[in-house]
């Protein structure tokens, strides 16, 4: 598992270092997107400046997108066809007021594929309301 991560950071032009591969560990196994916050409870003893390069090391590279959820930014780990240039996460990401959670809706998305005369280097598509799991408990 460590060699795989290793090698997505390089192939992403991202020196592997310890810390950038427990990052990317802990997001691959998260089915909601995080906040700094969030990943920073889940090491006991890193530094949260650290966390946060890392984060920003990997948006910059195209390895999270970055989904602004009021005056939070929660990170969710990008498709393999995100790079330094754009980012192909033109999908849906979906907050529940119930259990505060941002997921991404990848069913609910905008197409790549339109043709245009200007390029479309990113798109934000962001809706807050029940989920599904909470709208199941609620019935």
């Amino acid at each position: 598992m460590k060699q795989d991560i290793e090698n997505k950071l390089i192939g992403k032009n991202t020196r592997p270092t310890s810390m950038r591969i427990l990052v990317y560990d802990f997001l691959s196994s998260q089915e909601a997107a995080m906040s700094l916050s969030e990943i920073e409870n889940h090491f006991d003893h890193a530094d949260r400046t650290t966390i946060y390069r890392t984060l920003k090391t990997f948006e910059e590279k195209g390895i999270v997108h970055g989904i602004q959820e009021n005056a939070t930014t929660k990170y969710k780990l990008c498709h393999d066809g995100c790079n330094e240039n754009t980012h192909k996460d033109w999908h849906l990401h979906f907050y529940c007021k119930i259990c505060q959670q941002t997921t991404c809706k990848e069913d609910i998305s905008f197409p790549e594929n339109m043709r245009t005369d200007f390029r479309i280097d990113e798109i934000r598509l962001f809706a807050k309301g029940i989920c599904e799991n909470c709208l199941e408990s609620l019935q």
